[in-house]
């Protein structure tokens, strides 16, 4: 019985954060982020101010509400990644099965969404931000991975050259979205551009972070 009590407290918790952020984003899209206030979201939601900021403690990260899984995916593609494949190759895999499925984690949120996120500059440094945390987990992975020592640079270099190509690809899926192209039209312009973006990166990252066979 208490199993199944804390299954139907943790379902209605996520029923009412996915409500919270379906009413935000609605009334981001229909009237822009910085005009609606978390007072307006919360009685959208129809649920107490307090609620909202238990569930969203920052106003951007009602936006952001796969903000999460954004930080933690390089590191985790690392973490996961196939005997004998290397963290490059991994995060490329990765990558264009992402872009195949035009997942919203990596941009593909639609044209208003896009224009939302650029027309706000408080959207746009929380965004920096979260860039920012998802390179420093990928260092942290990378590290552990290798069993790099406290004072070796080269996760560090590596997740910046790593985090650094996501980013642009990112920034990229949502320059295109703000011009009018359609999932499918992003995805054929970004699968040229991992090629090229992550060739570029082959010659000094193709043999780091390999995971061993046995």
């Amino acid at each position: 019985m208490d199993t199944e009590k804390t299954g139907l407290r943790a379902l209605k918790k996520r029923q009412t954060r996915e409500k919270i952020s379906h009413e935000a984003t609605r009334l981001f899209l229909e009237r822009g982020f910085d005009k609606v206030t978390i007072a307006e979201v919360a009685q959208a939601a129809q649920v107490a101010k307090m609620t909202v900021t238990n569930y969203f403690p920052r106003k951007e990260d009602l936006v952001f509400d796969l903000s999460e899984d954004f930080v933690r995916s390089l590191a985790r593609t690392v973490r996961d990644r196939a005997p004998g494949e290397s963290a490059l190759a991994a995060l490329r895999r990765a990558y264009l099965a992402a872009v195949a499925g035009h997942d919203p984690v990596i941009g593909f949120s639609g044209a208003a969404f896009a224009r939302m996120i650029a027309a706000s500059p408080a959207l746009t440094a929380r965004l920096r931000e979260f860039h920012d945390e998802r390179e420093k987990a990928l260092a942290d992975a990378l590290a552990a991975e290798t069993g790099a020592g406290p004072g070796d640079i080269l996760p560090r270099v590596a997740a910046a050259q790593l985090g650094g190509v996501h980013r642009l690809l990112f920034d990229e899926t949502l320059r295109r979205a703000i011009a009018g192209q359609d999932d499918a039209e992003i995805e054929t312009a970004l699968t040229g551009y991992i090629d090229a973006a992550f060739g570029l990166l082959e010659p000094s990252l193709g043999g780091y972070a390999v995971r061993p066979t046995a």
